[in-house]
């Protein structure tokens, strides 16, 4: 197998995190303001074997915590929430727990491994209640049309998670197929019209179902973020397993899906605005794009995750 390069983009070495590359203090990702550039958003990816036990606490920061493969046993002030999990990002949404900022959760791995994602924003709000979001209560839409079809979602986003800051989502992009598209930004303040948040991108990606992929087939996708003339930013990143891109500002998209892998990401945002809103503005010079969407289906293939285990 082939090791794989990094992409051509002037600002990857700060804004590219390769797998194992921001792993810390027994995480296999941390990020956080401590990073160069970064101060509203965090993400940390826990992985435990069976039995195994971690405390997280959340100080000054809110989290929501999405199993991303297995069923882990989450504990917030004594109360315990058992989480159904699920055995992989594409096997469709999972439940998830939100827990305000100032606790501390204890993560209990069962009678297999677990690996969970800590989805965090900054917060001083800590009077709030822990929720527990079932699967079956996740809104899944549909976004797109022909080969801009992607499955989104929407568990951590306004009008589902009454969260102070934090917005997320989870996105998946079957083969061959371009997600966060047209190019957007939300990187200023103007009411009604954009909010300013910085975003993680965290990536899996699979063999599409069926696909004669041999053993040892190592899946890539790529994606896109470029600026403006007077905050210029410049990513293009072959992205594989556990790797990450940060968007503090700017364009973003596509997010692309190469034939034969699927393109999973879980998109964490936050901003410093007074609003707890997700509105973007797509780039002038593509977002035509989206008119010829009409009359095209929707991809037959999404969502990805229904009649797999």
């Amino acid at each position: 197998m082939s090791e794989r390069t990094p992409g051509l983009g002037a600002d990857n070495a700060q804004w590219v995190l390769p797998a194992g590359t921001a792993a810390d203090d027994g995480f296999d990702l941390v990020v956080d303001s401590r990073h160069p550039g970064w101060r509203h958003t965090s993400l940390r990816v826990l992985t435990l074997g069976a039995g195994e036990v971690r405390e997280v606490r959340l100080l000054g920061t809110e989290a929501v915590v999405v199993p991303l493969q297995g069923a882990p046993t989450v504990e917030v002030d004594g109360e315990r929430f058992p989480m159904a999990g699920r055995a992989s990002v594409f096997a469709g949404p999972t439940d998830v727990l939100y827990v305000p900022a100032g606790r501390a959760l204890v993560v209990t791995a069962g009678d297999g491994p677990v690996r969970v994602a800590l989805c965090g924003a900054r917060s001083t709000r800590t009077d709030g209640p822990v929720v527990h979001l079932p699967a079956a209560d996740v809104p899944l839409e549909l976004r797109g049309a022909g080969q801009c079809s992607r499955e989104v979602r929407n568990f951590g986003v306004p009008g589902v998670l009454d969260a102070d800051r934090l917005i997320a989502c989870e996105v998946i992009t079957p083969g061959g197929n371009w997600s966060s598209y047209p190019p957007h930004k939300h990187d200023q303040e103007r009411p009604g019209v954009e909010t300013e948040l910085e975003e993680i991108y965290y990536f899996e990606l699979q063999a599409e179902a069926g696909a004669p992929a041999p053993e040892g087939a190592s899946p890539v996708g790529y994606q896109r973020v470029y600026g403006t003339d007077g905050r210029p930013i410049d990513v293009l990143a072959e992205v594989g397993n556990g790797d990450v891109v940060l968007v503090p500002h700017g364009w973003h998209g596509p997010a692309t899906a190469p034939p034969g892998y699927d393109l999973y990401y879980l998109n964490v945002m936050a901003g410093p605005g007074a609003e707890r809103a997700w509105l973007i503005c797509d780039d002038p010079a593509h977002g035509w794009v989206r008119a010829t969407w009409d009359g095209q289906q929707v991809d037959p293939r999404l969502p990805i995750g229904k009649g797999q285990a």
